[in-house]
């Protein structure tokens, strides 16, 4: 008898899971508590794969041998919490993609540039022509990948919310790129819960794996001094000099991976960087010892590093008007996201702030919007935190509820030589589908004025 496997979600996630569990001989059922978009459900039809949407049918789903569900439903979700005391295996895709490939895998995970550094990484391999696939949490999910492809390399960007239901997934090399404090809504607003989260992109590893991390991140490194790496660890910093990884001296960035094999050191000018700002520096580090570690020619480093085109939504130029620029950083849903954007801005900024809090402190913003913030535009149902945490640091704060009203106000306020800059430091469900569609929109505004 075909083993029972329910999947909870029918995004693009839980779709890509169906496909290949179909695929794999599974007795397969999607559930959705919402409308299956069309696209979807046509893939489904398609397959043959029997599902059901606008609701649960507790019982069938109760009856499954193995649930794998949609990083979007929490573990406190009540009929979640039944399946655990039942006993029933609660798995995330990626852990079930990883169960059909033998694939090499780099997986990205970090609160912030996780999406930047899995690009980099991708267009790194693309270039030096290896046979590789990217996906996870952006773009196709793995078990679509896995599905429709036969591949020898994945890079996978990975949330804390999938982590969260993988065991014994293996990464062959494992990225953090850094951990602030986010999502801590799902995590009982405990920093500790969200950080256990992430440090799982480490089990299963061996001493044949690598581990590369940033030995700048706070969080990060005193978390490390508690637990135990199997894996070759391989840092990058831009403060201190290190004896191995990667490190900037004399405006430059090293990467040495001596005890990985014997090569020279790769050394590149920071000016020569596709991605500005220092948070970008951190972003090519990372890429750079992946490829020193899968032994890439030092000219395909260099020349990926130089031509990549940086991901929508985050600090993306969209227009200058009037001597104004407008960027959209929609993907900065966090404090810390935000303070790596106001902190590359080298003009006086209109900030564009605000949408659904996830319990923000916005004190480490402070010194930074004192320096370079003329006024707020707030873009957000709810903006009194905003309000009261700045309203001694700026000329004005206006409150807006869309992203047209929100683009038309700020292009009254800048003067020239000015930035417009929407980088919310907030979830977009307020007003918004998600932070794409908050980007989208903000983009169309600036295009008609």
């Amino acid at each position: 008898m075909s083993k029972k496997l329910v999947i909870l979600g029918s995004g693009e996630s839980g779709t890509g899971a169906a496909l290949l569990a179909k695929q794999q001989g599974y007795d397969v059922f999607v559930s959705d508590k919402s409308a299956i978009p069309a696209k979807y459900k046509d893939e489904l039809l398609k397959a043959g794969v029997d599902f059901e949407e606008g609701g649960h049918d507790e019982a069938r789903i109760l009856a499954a041998d193995e649930i794998i569900k949609s990083p979007g439903i929490p573990d406190t979700a009540p009929l979640i919490q039944q399946l655990i005391k039942k006993g029933t295996p609660v798995i995330s895709e990626i852990e079930f993609a990883a169960l059909y490939t033998d694939a090499y895998i780099i997986a990205v995970t970090g609160t912030n540039g996780k999406t930047t550094t899995t690009s980099l990484i991708y267009h790194l391999l693309k270039k030096a022509g290896l046979n590789v696939a990217c996906g996870g949490n952006i773009g196709t999910s793995f078990a679509r990948l896995v599905a429709h492809g036969t591949y020898d390399y994945f890079v996978l960007e990975i949330s804390s919310f999938q982590l969260d239901n993988m065991y014994r997934f293996k990464a062959n090399i494992a990225v953090l790129t850094n951990i602030t404090p986010d999502h801590l809504d799902r995590y009982d607003y405990q920093l500790q819960n969200y950080v256990n989260s992430k440090f799982r992109i480490l089990q299963n590893q061996t001493a044949e794996d690598f581990f590369i991390y940033c030995a700048d991140d706070e969080v990060s490194v005193n978390n490390l001094k508690n637990i135990t790496v199997a894996a070759r660890m391989l840092p990058f910093s831009i403060q201190n000099e290190l004896s191995e990884g990667a490190w900037e001296k004399d405006k430059a960035m090293v990467v040495s991976t001596s005890s990985v094999h014997s090569s020279n050191p790769f050394h590149m000018y920071l000016n020569e960087l596709a991605l500005k700002g220092k948070h970008n520096t951190y972003n090519s580090m990372a890429a750079a010892i992946v490829g020193q570690v899968l032994s890439i020619r030092k000219e395909v480093i260099r020349e990926s590093l130089t031509d990549f085109e940086n991901v929508e939504h985050r600090l993306e130029h969209v227009a200058t008007v009037q001597g104004i620029d407008f960027i959209n950083d929609s993907k900065a849903t966090n404090v810390n996201s935000a303070w790596y954007a106001l902190e590359s801005m080298e003009k006086p900024v209109i900030w564009i702030a605000g949408g659904v809090d996830k319990g923000n402190d916005y004190e480490m913003l402070k010194p930074l919007i004192k320096e370079k913030v003329r006024m707020i535009v707030c873009l957000g149902i709810d903006n009194r935190k905003i309000h009261e945490a700045f309203q001694r640091d700026v000329e004005m704060i206006v409150n807006t509820t869309s992203a047209k009203e929100a683009v038309h106000v700020a292009y009254k306020l800048a003067k020239r030589e000015e930035a417009v800059l929407l980088s919310p430091a907030c979830a977009s469900f307020d007003l918004f589908e998600n932070y794409e569609d908050r980007g989208r929109q903000f983009k169309k505004a600036v295009r008609e004025l």
